[in-house]
């Protein structure tokens, strides 16, 4: 893995102090660059990282519960502003523009090598500081997955392998997840780059998860 992350290397890391003016460019970026849908959620009553919604891979834990209106793509200055109040953690809301494939890091890297090799058109990819790595693919696969798994053969594997749609959320970067550090992108939306139908990427994806599954409990038998 250690070789995997000298060649996938994460986007630089902004500085630590974010100052309002600096959180507003971030949401005006990813409103009107990339036209996502916003929100603005909470800052968490504790430090945990065990989300209060049970969601065993929440990607916004503890950041959720509490989460204003919606704000739509291409919203100005003016709306963005008044729409993220001061501290409060931007959300990327799921199922609209995209969903996302969420997997552990490891073997979420020997697929996107894997993928990227092939000539495979991978879209943003976002490196979470929990040790996952989050596919934007395309929107209503969280729906969709036990379909696609069970036409791939995959259905009856035991894939450490989810999928955030409508109603979830993602902590946009620079957030962080607490003590361990921020949301990062490991590959960044790009003008020209749609998220990919889920098709593309989730053979790659559950075959990776399956033979690093099947390795650890080799490892510990």
């Amino acid at each position: 893995m250690d070789k995997l992350l000298g060649t996938l290397r994460l986007a630089p890391l902004a500085g630590r102090r974010r100052t309002r003016p600096t959180a507003l460019r971030t949401a005006g970026e990813y409103s009107e660059r990339w036209g996502w849908t916003l929100a603005a959620g909470s800052p968490p009553p504790h430090a945990s990282l065990r989300c209060d919604c049970a969601v065993p891979l929440c990607a916004a834990p503890n950041l959720h519960h509490r989460v204003g209106p919606l704000i739509p793509p291409g919203a100005d200055a003016a709306e963005l502003a008044a729409s993220c109040p001061a501290g409060a953690p931007l959300l990327l809301p799921t199922g609209h523009q995209f969903d996302v494939l969420d997997v552990p890091a490891r073997p979420g890297l020997q697929a996107l090598v894997r993928l990227e090799r092939m000539g495979t058109q991978v879209g943003p990819v976002l490196a979470s500081p929990t040790g996952r790595l989050l596919f934007f693919v395309a929107p209503r696969t969280a729906e969709r997955l036990p379909d696609l798994l069970y036409r791939m053969g995959w259905d009856d594997a035991s894939l450490d392998l989810g999928c955030h749609g409508l109603g979830s959320y993602l902590a946009a970067p620079p957030v962080a997840l607490g003590p361990l550090g921020p949301m990062r992108w490991l590959r960044r939306p790009t003008p020209d780059t749609r998220p990919p139908e889920a098709r593309l990427l989730l053979g790659t994806l559950a075959y990776a998860c399956h033979r690093t599954r099947d390795r650890e409990t080799s490892l510990a038998g």
